[in-house]
């Protein structure tokens, strides 16, 4: 792909339930300019049931679950496009499936303590997690490795820095594709440069200009 047509990069919002992936991802697509998909609207009815009933997903159960992800990446990224994608991806075997997906794949992933997300998961309604499984993807949770194109992000803060600390570091990680073409980071740099100008207080900039 020549250097004025930058390869579209996907970035997959990881973390285990009640992390706010929901709220992260579609502020982070906002930002981006990008279409959001949320990976548990492509879980098949029976997986649904099955966390409905608090039984814990097997690796059979999740794997025709992360090929339908896979597939909305890779019909994106044929058209140019870019998505911002929840997804649990709880263990490194996802996460090597998920970034098969035809461009640069960031993780960003949403951790922090267990009292916390268990404190969030109790205030939720109307979602199908209940938090009885949150043990067991906490026990199953595989952090990013160092070779992994990632990195993590304490939900303890807010929503707007947490959005403002993804967006400062994902240029570094968008072109760490030996193949994703010397522009690939240029979207994203762009975008974070606009949303750091759009935090700083009224009149910062023209401070920082005299200097």
């Amino acid at each position: 792909m020549s250097s004025s047509s930058p390869q579209p990069a996907h970035v997959i919002v990881m973390g285990v339930s009640g992390t706010g992936k929901s709220s992260v991802a579609e502020a982070l697509a906002r930002e981006l300019g990008t279409r959001f998909v949320e990976g548990d609207a492509l879980h098949p009815e029976a997986n649904v049931r099955k966390m409905a009933a608090g039984t814990p997903l097997t690796d059979a159960d999740r794997w025709p679950w992360l090929d339908l992800i896979v597939a909305a990446m890779r019909r994106e990224a044929q058209e140019g496009n870019a998505l911002v994608v929840t997804c649990s991806a709880l263990k490194r075997s996802y996460r090597d499936v998920l970034a098969d997906s035809g461009a640069v794949t960031v993780f960003v992933h949403l951790s922090g303590s267990r009292e916390l997300i268990s404190s969030r998961l109790g205030g939720r309604e109307g979602h199908f997690f209940p938090q009885a499984l949150l043990d067991s993807q906490l026990d199953t949770l595989e952090p990013l490795g160092p070779d992994e194109n990632g990195f993590a992000v304490d939900v303890a803060a807010p929503l707007d820095e947490e959005l403002r600390e993804i967006m400062r570091r994902l240029p570094d990680h968008v072109g760490a594709r030996p193949d994703a073409g010397p522009d690939a980071a240029r979207p994203h740099r762009e975008a974070a440069a606009r949303s750091e100008a759009a935090a700083r207080p009224e009149g910062a900039a023209d401070r920082a200009a005299d200097r």
